[in-house]
Formats: C-alpha cells, structure tokens, sequence
C-alpha cells in the first residue's frame, strides 16, 4: 500500500555523487558510538516545501553499519547526505520516502499548507557536518532542497541519553546491531491486559514473515527487538465508521482519507519510543480487525492484527518500507493524482519500459521471453473491477469484516485458477499493469505479494531488491 507515486527517470549520474566507496571513510575518524537524530518539520503545499529544526539529539547506540555508510541503491524520493564541513567528503547517507511526500501528490496539498514531522538518523559526528536533504527533479536527478550546518558541541545539540519508560525485550538476536538487520516492533491499540495478546501476535507475524523469500533464507541476519507501549482501552483511531480513539503512538485508519491506509503522524513521540532499543526500521502492529495498513519507505510499516489477511498485509508492507518496493496492483481506490508518465520510476520492481533493451531486471529475462510479455489482462481487469464494486458496497454499508474477508478469500480463488492457466505464469519479463496505472507500467511477474493477496511469495525483482538492502546493513 505504498503510496509515493513518482514516475522518473534513472539516471547512472546519481552514482557518480560518490567517488569515494564506503571503505573510503573509516568510521572511527568520523564517528562516536552514538546515534544523532535530527527532528525537523517539512511544510508546504503541493509545489512548494519547507524545512525548519525542531530538535537535535541523541537516539542510544548507533545500531547501523559501520562499513557500507554511503547510499547507492537510488532508492527513495529523497535522499539525505552528511559531509564533513571542512573537507565536504560524503560521510553518510540514506534514500528515504516521507508521509510529506506522499501528501503532496493528494489534491487536498493544492488547496492547503500541511506540516509534519520527521527525522533522519545518523552516527554521532566528531567535527561539525553538513546534513543536506535532497529531492528528485523533473530529470530524476537528486537536487539539494535544504541544507544546515551540525556542530556535535553545540548548545542547541543535546548529547543527554535518553532514559525510557518503556518495557523492551528480543524477540530475535542473531548478533551485533552494526552487523545486522535490526528490526523494532511496536504495538498500538493494545490495552494494559492485553499485552499478552501483543506478545502473541508478534510471534505469529514473524513466523509468517521468515516463511518467505528471501527472509527466510536470510533469517540470520536479522535481530528483532520488542517495545510496549499499553494504551488505555483495545483499538485505534478510525474515522471513516465514526469511532474515534486516542493512543501512545496516534496510529489512525483514514489516512489521505482511505479507509484502508492506516499511518501515525505523531513522529516525535514514535521516535522517543523507539529509541529505547537500536533499531534500523520499525513496524507498528495495529490491534484491530479492520484491514489495513501502510508502509513507506525508510520510515515504518503498519498492519491490523487481527484479520485473516494480516500474515500478507505484514509481509507486504514491510516491502515498502524495507525495500522501497512499488504495489504492482492498479485497480483499487487511492487518494493520488497519477501523472503523465516521461519517466521511469525509482522503486526497482516496476518500470515504464521507456528503454525495453535496459530492463532493470533484465539479467532476471531468458533471452526468448517477449517484451512486454502478454497476459490475460482484459479478463484480468475485468473481474478486478467487479470486486472493487462490491468491496465499495461492503464498506458503503458498513457489514461484519467477515464479510470482506468472504469477499477477498473468493478473490483469491478465482484469481489463483484464472493465472494457473495462463502461458507465461512462472516467467519474468515484462507484464502491463502497475504502480496503480492500467497502463503504460509494468511489472516483473504475472503475481507477486505485490500485486495480489493470492500467496506469501515475491516475485525475483523483488527478492533481489530485498537482497540488496539486507546486504547494505549485514555486510
């Protein structure tokens, strides 16, 4: 449920920003052992953004790598950077997406300003950096939007560790945080005495979550810590039904006004939370039954525990958030403006085939696979579109979630024996449909986690992409 909608194009220049590698800057030159969190409100509308300082300090332990410090997978619609002051050498950096972002593709940002916090994560500097935030232009090429100055001694820079209330346990410990994937879950919507059901839940979504590939494979290089946040009553925030909560983290359905999407714009206080363990992503389990969920890149992921999709929507999710991966899907409602598409897009598992010769995955192709490669899209969308229909009626009249779970358990089905009988079912190559556009976009499989709630299994453009960010924090 990825919401960043950007068609641009890659460009190979984005690798020249670094002519150093990551073993060029040694990290006890540079660094402490510290975490240093720059919060920051991002404003504007649709054409325009700000950014402005809340607060610089410390956030415990720096968890993340120590060897592979600069960024070159080009992933993200912005991208942060640290220089060193006196000599401008890159000394960290990291592609991001941001709930902003997303924000300004809605209408709503036409018509209206909208601020909202955020934070990029760093290791404690030695000497005085440069933290420059980026943004693709129209050429997808990274421009420098806003830039300031860190002095690691400054009055205005809190080194105070930070000491949390919060109860923490490991679920997952397969080493060193500077050596692994390091994985944060956090609840919302759990009451005092249903910590224990947290607990459960947890353990759950994980199995379900290392029965897939390539997690599965890769599950030793993983940690996964706990921390609980207990609410004073069971649920969350849900405005399209009319029911309206307030909890720890703030974790509301309705966000952009889908009533599926379901974000936390309180990040100051998602942020103090998760600082109480090293951490380099974060999930959010929602205590409801209502589907849905969200993921953005670089941020979080979020998933309702409790219906009988929750095992996909976690999974599915955490490639947003984890890997930058696109929804290959293009027939559900969203809040978005679909632009004219001139560009290839950033995510890695979907393209506008502007190049067909350069497929991203192309090593993936046998050389007798066509591009595009044909499906049987017209019956495909067809009876995507009669679901859709009656999703909207479910919704509309506000029946039990079992009977949207009914509706999408039918999905499945006829789907699963719709794509069994189709020629090229188990190839990858080039099929039109993607990133919610009908046409023009394409995808590597004909399914995939991605794309449908019909198996726990991606396709080989997304496994490699997840590859890669594993390897970028355990190597």
């Amino acid at each position: 449920m990825k919401k960043i909608i950007s068609c641009i194009v890659v460009v190979l220049s984005f690798f020249t920003l670094y002519s150093q590698s990551n073993t060029d800057v040694t990290f006890r030159d540079y660094f402490t052992d510290a975490t240093m969190r720059v919060d920051y409100f991002h404003t504007g509308t649709a054409g325009e953004e700000h950014f402005s300082v809340d607060r610089i300090i410390n956030d415990g332990n720096w968890p993340g790598s120590k060897t592979i410090l600069l960024d070159d997978l080009n992933r993200g619609l912005y991208f942060f950077e640290i220089k060193n002051e006196k000599s401008g050498l890159p000394l960290y950096s990291r592609g991001f997406a941001s709930i902003f972002g997303e924000w300004q593709t809605i209408p709503e940002a036409k018509l209206q300003w909208g601020t909202f916090h955020e934070s990029v994560r760093f290791p404690w500097p030695i000497e005085p950096v440069v933290l420059s935030i980026k943004k693709r232009d129209d050429k997808n090429i990274y421009q420098e939007i806003w830039a300031t100055t860190i002095d690691p001694d400054s009055r205005k820079v809190n080194p105070a560790n930070y000491e949390s209330p919060y109860k923490s346990w490991t679920l997952l410990d397969n080493g060193s945080p500077n050596e692994k994937v390091d994985i944060l879950i956090l609840g919302d919507g759990y009451s005092k005495n249903e910590m224990k059901k947290f607990r459960s839940d947890i353990k759950r979504l994980t199995n379900a979550f290392f029965k897939v590939e390539p997690y599965k494979s890769r599950k030793g290089d993983f940690n996964i810590r706990v921390v609980e946040t207990p609410a004073h009553e069971s649920g969350v925030n849900k405005p399209h039904p009319g029911i309206f909560k307030r909890t720890p983290l703030s974790m509301s359905y309705s966000a952009f006004d889908s009533e599926r999407y379901a974000l936390a714009y309180d990040n100051r206080t998602i942020r103090d939370v998760a600082s109480t363990v090293p951490y380099d992503y974060m999930f959010i389990l929602i205590n409801e039954k209502t589907y849905g969920g969200g993921g953005i890149f670089n941020l979080y992921s979020t998933v309702a525990v409790d219906n009988k999709f929750s095992d996909y929507v976690f999974v599915h999710e955490f490639g947003h958030s984890f890997a930058g991966l696109a929804d290959e899907y293009y027939s559900s409602d969203i809040s978005y403006e679909i632009p004219k598409i001139t560009f290839e897009p950033w995510e890695p598992n979907v393209t506008a085939l502007l190049n067909p010769d350069n497929l991203k995955w192309k090593e993936l192709v046998d050389s007798d696979t066509p591009i595009p490669t044909p499906w049987e899209k017209e019956k495909f969308d067809i009876h995507s579109q009669e679901i859709q229909k009656e999703r909207r009626k479910l919704r509309a009249a506000k029946v039990p979630e079992s009977e949207v779970e009914a509706l999408f358990e039918r999905e499945k089905a006829e789907m699963l024996e719709m794509i069994d009988e189709m020629e090229y079912k188990n190839t990858t190559g080039a099929f039109e449909g993607a990133n919610y556009m009908q046409h023009g976009m394409y995808r590597s499989a004909i399914d995939c986690i991605m794309f449908t709630r019909n198996k726990q299994e991606f396709c080989p453009a997304c496994k490699k992409a997840i590859e890669q960010v594993i390897d970028q924090y355990s190597r």
